[in-house]
């Protein structure tokens, strides 16, 4: 079996990983990779992998059918521009005149489209939210040939490395 060139390999791992440190934010395992960079440590050796994920929801506020078709209206009016912008460039007629008829058209769809999708949920879900799925933690991993290079320079960063002892 031929062996892979590193360049043909997936970016998105190393051959023979070992870690490094590990982490309860993002930014701790980001100032790692930071500081071995500034001190031209290799860094495409590294990786930085977030375990144990979890979703977040942020509830922004209740739906009422008013929000609901507001949002529809805006939504479709913008659609509408948009589709009304391109077929101005191709028609032959008044530009205006095409752009605020699909901005009317699209507000309408939109209305429309907004409305029923809410009455399908049947009030089973009436409130707006945003969702993130973020890791609780996060380990740096280097390659196993240039682990003990970056021990060794982690060693000069105080907090890097968390505490055996803890």
């Amino acid at each position: 079996m031929p062996s892979q060139h590193p360049s043909s390999a997936s970016p998105l791992k190393l051959q023979f990983p070992q870690s490094l440190a590990t982490y309860d934010d993002y930014a701790s395992a980001q100032k790692t990779v930071d500081y071995l960079s500034d001190h031209h440590f290799p860094v495409e050796n590294c990786m930085i992998v977030g375990t144990d994920l979890k979703q977040l929801e942020r509830i922004t506020g209740r739906l009422t059918t008013g929000r609901v078709a507001l949002a529809g209206v805006v939504s479709g009016l913008w659609f509408g521009l948009f589709i009304g912008i391109l077929l101005s460039f191709f028609g032959s007629g008044n530009a205006f005149a095409e752009i605020i008829s699909t901005m009317i058209l699209g507000a309408l769809f939109g209305l429309i489209w907004s409305l029923v999708g809410y009455a399908m949920t049947r009030g089973r879900r009436d409130f707006s939210s945003v969702t993130q799925v973020i890791a609780t933690r996060y380990e740096v991993l280097v390659e196993h040939k240039v682990a003990a290079e970056a021990r060794e320079m982690l060693s000069g960063l105080p907090g890097a490395l968390p505490n055996p002892f803890a």
